[in-house]
């Protein structure tokens, strides 16, 4: 009985994973910051649709049911991780709090989840603004007064994908 469960598992997770060699998706592969250095990652759902229309993904409001309520004890985990924006378009390039690592299938990070609670990170003069790549250059520039972090509602599918270079 044990080996046709195994079996009968077996060919259920292959069935997800099957790829025809006709099935090919093209998606915008984009370039974010994590402590420093360079990701990548793609986006697929977001739960705000003017968001969702910029970054040609799909529109999914209900990501936002993984947001908690709050006040949360800070030791309330919860799957979403901080990703942090810049409306305002002095930065393009998104700073991740986290990210597999290593990249891949191997990852020992257990905080990393693909799924990203957008933060905002407003310059209070744009004229001073420089390029911020890590959470922690962020909330520096927030305790000297440079920037203004406000948490959204918005929900991300990002995942950081593996990339050679």
């Amino acid at each position: 009985m044990k080996n046709i469960v195994f079996v009968v598992l077996a060919l259920l997770l292959s069935a997800c994973s099957a790829v025809s060699k006709q099935s090919q998706v093209s998606l915008p592969l984009l370039h974010g910051w994590h402590e420093g250095q360079e990701v990548r990652y793609i986006t697929t759902d977001v739960s705000d649709q003017a968001v969702a229309k910029a970054k040609n993904a799909n529109y999914a409001p209900r990501l936002r049911d993984a947001v908690p309520h709050y006040p949360k004890p800070p030791q309330m985990k919860t799957v979403l991780e901080r990703v942090y924006a810049f409306p305002n378009q002095e930065q393009t390039w998104s700073v991740f709090a986290s990210v597999p690592e290593p990249l891949g299938y191997e990852s020992q990070n257990t905080h990393y989840s693909p799924l990203w609670l957008m933060y905002a990170v407003v310059w209070k003069d744009p004229s001073k603004a420089t390029e911020l790549t890590s959470e922690e250059a962020i909330l520096t520039a927030e305790d000297q007064g440079l920037v203004t972090i406000e948490r959204t509602d918005i929900v991300l599918n990002c995942p950081v994908i593996p990339f050679a270079g």
